[in-house]
């Protein structure tokens, strides 16, 4: 018997089971009923307040507003370079012209990564919310690189309603078996363009790292400054 099977073994022992046992049923307390979402509206405003504890700076931004909102940022967190996503959503909102007006250098998303920490800002969309912790879900691809949101000093996270999810149940069952998400057809995407290929980005305010002492540093291992806007 080797090392892997004597441990199992004594755990079988010490729950008087053996490799036939039925499995024993869930009890009733440890079941979590679906969270009922309200309207998109309401989730979006629990989303925004929920990342505002966290100490994120949230918006909620007509798209004829956006550059003026944009060079306020750009002021504040004295941005001079940035790096974007090469989203769809993006495009049609016009990022980066808008940034290239306000006298920002563009860095590729695909740069390598020391030119992408030296990033003053990286904005990226989001693929699903969940308002009850203030959580952003990305996901990365080639257009849409993990990295734009984890190495520069300052992420901006465009909220669209369609990404709101009740909670992670309805997000994980979107997922098709081979990781992707199942298209509307009843289709199956190609494998590294579903929902969770090939990488996923939880984000759930500022970064934030504890030492042995405890004592809470933002910024050291990603963004220091998170903002989250709803633009429409």
């Amino acid at each position: 018997m080797n090392a892997r099977e004597q441990i199992l073994a004594d755990v079988q022992i010490a729950l008087h089971r053996k490799s036939d046992s039925p499995v024993a049923p869930i009890p009733a307390s440890a079941r979590i009923a679906p969270r009922t979402p309200g309207s998109a509206h309401a989730e979006m405003e629990i989303l925004l307040s929920e990342i505002s504890k966290l100490g994120g700076a949230i918006g909620r931004v007509k798209k004829d507003e956006l550059k003026n909102a944009l060079e306020t940022l750009v002021k504040e967190q004295e941005v001079k370079r940035a790096t974007l996503w090469n989203s769809e959503e993006l495009k049609e909102l016009g990022v980066a012209p808008i940034l290239t007006e306000l006298g920002v250098q563009l860095i590729s998303p695909h740069a390598d990564k020391r030119a992408l920490a030296e990033c003053d800002l990286g904005v990226t969309g989001v693929d699903c919310a969940f308002p009850e912790t203030g959580t952003l879900m990305l996901r990365s691809s080639p257009d849409k690189p993990r990295a734009v949101s984890l190495l520069p000093r300052v992420h901006l996270a465009i909220v669209p309603p369609s990404a709101l999810r009740a909670d992670l149940s309805p997000a994980f069952a979107e997922v098709g078996s081979d990781g992707s998400i199942a298209p509307s057809d009843g289709s199956i995407a190609p494998r590294g363009e579903g929902l969770f290929a090939p990488y996923w980005v939880f984000v759930t305010g500022p970064s934030r790292t504890a030492d042995i002492e405890l004592t809470v540093t933002i910024g050291v291992h990603g963004p220091k400054a998170l903002y989250a806007w709803e633009v429409k």
